[in-house]
């Protein structure tokens, strides 16, 4: 076995830290000579040509070697599986002292690539530290366990410190800013995004017990969503209650879920759902406290409900198709965890539903049950002439979630990414819906294409290599350059010759030149 064969997995410890606080912190053992000249590198092309953005990499070569490692390999191998993407998008962070507001940056979450957000880690950042790292310097400030929640829970703060090489690799959706340097040295944080291709068949980690240890006690606690995402990494379909059904419960816990106290609430709901269908009396009740305005509680409530078989399903459904777009957003959420069961009537609903959010979100829902989905997939097809771009956008990437039907999907996407670029050249935009999931991500200017580039990333190989190869060729010509990197990724996992002499000739244009700059002189 050769170095680069290594890996270093995580443990069924690391990974309950990952699915229950979204991140884990790390250390590259790597020669300091090497992070020194790194730093150096980095400096002079900050100090001299300004921060180079997604050419980070390019620009500073040394810098891959980084993620090569077999403590980098195996930790993003454990939560994405075996066969990750590193996105084009990074960046490097520059914090001097003293130049932020007091108490630092903004807490934020980082602008999302995928049409939703998603529980399940289809996405994970690394914040990487070329040097050693003080509480003083002002590293990254995280927010354990909030990246579920969609508004700033206002929980305690962990400031991730240690040794050159320190990485910490975190849930893409978790709240994080910069924290202010008070240090009189300037800190670097390289900060690199990777995308999961396919979904779980097995544990990609280094697992040896089924049974996880979750901090059941914890305040905010999510124990069914925490069940969910680790049943759903160990390639596992089908709920198992974790509670033997006691029915005499049921009742004071039904009391319990309008208690005056949230947190209370979100206990209540959590035990029914841990009871499965034994439980399914509380459906109606649950279903109310999908409203409440304690996030915590509502998200507890939508996945207590997909763990209850046909009434928690039935109640979801129904929000989804009448709620407001927060409720139905939380009820798409915990109808993942309904699993295979809810196919049927999320076809029904993608196919026969009057409002867009409502058939966007169950083409969404059908993207995250894969292959327990693959009878939706001529409905998604047929999703893609919808009248809203939202709904196409999710039906295109559902598409690229499900394995097994490739002889329909692939030549759809293909026709997809086709008319997509050809659609950049007019100035008319297709006629759409004004929904703030289509137009906030600025940074994607051709979100149909973009998203068709990568589904047929994940399941391109599986189709007919010419048809595919000359649908990805028509993506290296879009305007949008994420659009393009996809492509290009697409292109050199299919690796027919067609496809080479098409990396060929774009490497030509492409071809980076990392010596050369603006004070350069040949």
């Amino acid at each position: 076995m050769t170095v680069l064969d290594e890996m270093n997995l995580l443990s069924d410890e690391q990974m309950i830290s990952f699915i229950t606080n979204g991140f884990v912190v790390l250390h590259n053992e790597l020669p300091s000579v090497l992070h020194q000249n790194v730093m150096k590198q980095i400096d002079y092309v900050l100090q001299n040509e300004g921060n180079p953005g997604n050419n980070i990499l390019p620009r500073v070569p040394d810098i891959q070697r980084f993620f090569d490692t077999p403590t980098v390999r195996g930790a993003l191998t454990s939560v994405l599986g075996p066969d990750y993407y590193m996105h084009p998008h990074r960046h490097m962070h520059y914090n001097q002292p003293g130049n932020q507001a007091p108490g630092g940056g903004q807490w934020h979450k980082d602008g999302y690539w995928s049409s939703m957000r998603s529980h399940r880690p289809w996405w994970v950042m690394m914040f990487y530290y070329t040097q050693d790292i003080t509480e003083a310097m002002g590293p990254t400030a995280i927010m354990p366990g909030s990246q579920y929640n969609e508004k700033l829970p206002n929980e305690e703060v962990v400031l991730p410190t240690g040794k050159a090489g320190t990485i910490a690799l975190v849930h893409f959706d978790i709240w994080h800013k910069a924290s202010l340097n008070t240090s009189n040295l300037d800190r670097y944080m390289l900060k690199f995004q990777f995308v999961r291709l396919r979904e779980p068949k097995s544990p990609s980690w280094n697992h040896t017990n089924s049974t996880p240890a979750f901090p059941v006690e914890a305040p905010a606690a999510h124990l069914n969503l925490w069940h969910d995402v680790w049943n759903w990494l160990r390639g596992e379909k089908n709920f198992t209650p974790v509670i033997a059904g006691n029915e005499e419960e049921v009742p004071a816990l039904i009391e319990e879920l309008v208690s005056e106290d949230a947190v209370s609430r979100g206990r209540a709901a959590d035990k029914l759902g841990l009871m499965g269908e034994a439980a399914a009396t509380a459906a109606p009740r649950l279903a109310a406290l999908v409203r409440d305005s304690a996030e915590d509680a509502a998200l507890n409530a939508v996945y207590a409900l997909g763990h209850m078989g046909s009434a928690g399903m039935q109640e979801l459904l129904s929000v989804l198709k009448d709620g407001s777009k927060l409720t139905a957003q939380r009820a798409a959420y915990g109808l993942q965890a309904a699993g295979g069961a809810a196919v049927p009537s999320l076809i029904g609903v993608l196919q026969h539903a009057e409002e867009e959010n409502s058939r966007a979100l169950a083409a969404f829902v059908l993207g995250m049950l894969g292959e327990e989905a693959s009878s939706a997939v001529p409905a998604l097809i047929a999703a893609i002439a919808d009248s809203s771009e939202w709904v196409r956008r999710n039906a295109v990437e559902a598409l690229g979630m499900i394995d097994g039907a490739a002889e329909m999907t692939v030549p759809a996407l293909v026709r997809v990414m086709e008319e997509a670029v050809l659609q950049e050249q007019s100035e008319n935009e297709a006629a759409g819906s004004t929904s703030f999931y289509v137009h906030n991500q600025e940074y994607i200017t051709n979100k149909i294409g973009y998203t068709a580039a990568l589904s047929l990333l994940r399941i391109g190989k599986s189709g007919d290599p010419d048809l595919v190869v000359s649908g990805l060729q028509s993506g290296l010509r879009s305007a949008d350059r994420y659009t393009r990197a996809y492509a290009f990724e697409a292109l050199t996992a299919i690796r027919t010759d067609k496809a080479i002499d098409v990396l060929i000739s774009h490497y030509r244009t492409a071809r980076w030149c990392p010596d050369t700059h603006k004070v350069s002189t040949f």
